[in-house]
């Protein structure tokens, strides 16, 4: 009976221990958070979850900040973050040259800064994560200069850029305006959209009245893209191919439907994932492998997606 007595104290003790270890461990354990441009859109949408499968893969606390594409958002959101203590931010900034004040206050505080995509606006950042942009615009314009092969008409192209400030992005038009030079290829209208659908399809209307000749044109991103070809379709120019950067879902249904004549696909999913292990890496003060060290950049992969390949591509996000 005392034996028995005394093991059912032992359990007791021994339980309180275990307890008291795990409230512990649950007290402690870290937070990374994340603030995103806009998730609105849906190459956001997929960034957000794989930085949150790999944070939560991981073992940390996870925290969302939406920017909704405001600047004030931004600085706000990410200055709540820092004062919550996060032990990373992972930041997809839509005003990139607004975060120098904000990376600094995060060093200050001993957090480490992860921008994934957009761009680094200048500032000290730790890592950036960002898509072989060039690249990919290469990609575009040598798939624009195979299908208009043999293709009767003025060889005149035109560029929808996102922001001035989204300075990786705009490299994507540097790449296809590269290829479509060196073809022959007149640029006859280069204006930025803003990243934003009404404003690319305001644009495509004005290229189309100013340039009826007019035979491809490149969208930085998708939401542009698709809103561009909506455009063309509306002002009954479906011979003008439209060509995006992302592989949205709008996008891919639009290539589907014959409006859209292909996209350059990122994969921010995987992209989000990364940031996280860089979050993870430079939390435990590990070594980090840059492609560009110089400018702390790693590059992640992209892929053309056209009729011959869309059903996979929209798949891969269903």
């Amino acid at each position: 009976m005392k034996k028995s007595l005394l093991f059912l104290l032992i359990s007791a003790v021994l339980v309180s221990v275990i307890v008291a270890g795990s409230l512990t461990l649950a007290a402690t354990k870290k937070t990374i958070g994340f603030s995103v441009y806009d998730m609105q859109y849906g190459f956001f949408q997929q960034m957000e979850k794989g930085t949150k499968d790999g944070i939560v893969k991981l073992g940390y606390n996870y925290i969302l900040h939406d920017q909704k594409s405001d600047e004030t958002q931004m600085i706000s959101g990410c200055q709540d973050l820092i004062t919550q203590g996060v032990a990373a931010l992972v930041i997809s900034p839509n005003k990139p040259e607004a975060l120098p004040p904000i990376v600094n206050a995060a060093h200050q505080a001993g957090i480490p800064v992860v921008v994934d995509d957009i761009g680094g606006g200048g500032s000290d950042y730790d890592a950036l994560i960002v898509s072989d942009n060039f690249a990919g615009g290469k990609l575009a314009g040598d798939y624009a200069l195979k299908m208009l092969k043999g293709v009767k008409g003025a060889k005149t192209a035109a560029i929808i850029k996102c922001e001035p400030s989204a300075v990786f992005a705009i490299r994507r038009g540097e790449g296809f305006k590269s290829v479509m030079v060196k073809a022959g290829y007149k640029i006859v209208s280069e204006l930025s959209g803003h990243s934003r659908p009404e404003e690319g399809y305001r644009i495509m209307k004005d290229i189309i009245t100013a340039n009826p000749d007019v035979q491809v044109v490149f969208c930085e991103n998708d939401p542009m893209g698709a809103a561009a070809a909506q455009a063309a379709v509306d002002a009954g120019r479906k011979d003008i191919m439209v060509i995006g950067f992302n592989a949205d879902e709008i996008a891919l249904k639009a290539i589907q439907q014959g409006t859209m004549a292909a996209t350059v696909q990122q994969f921010p999913y995987k992209m989000g994932v990364l940031s996280a292990q860089i979050a993870n890496k430079l939390i435990r003060k590990q070594k980090v492998k840059f492609d560009n060290a110089k400018d702390r950049e790693i590059y992640a992969e992209v892929k053309l997606i056209t009729k011959a390949n869309v059903d996979a591509a929209l798949a891969e996000i269903k």
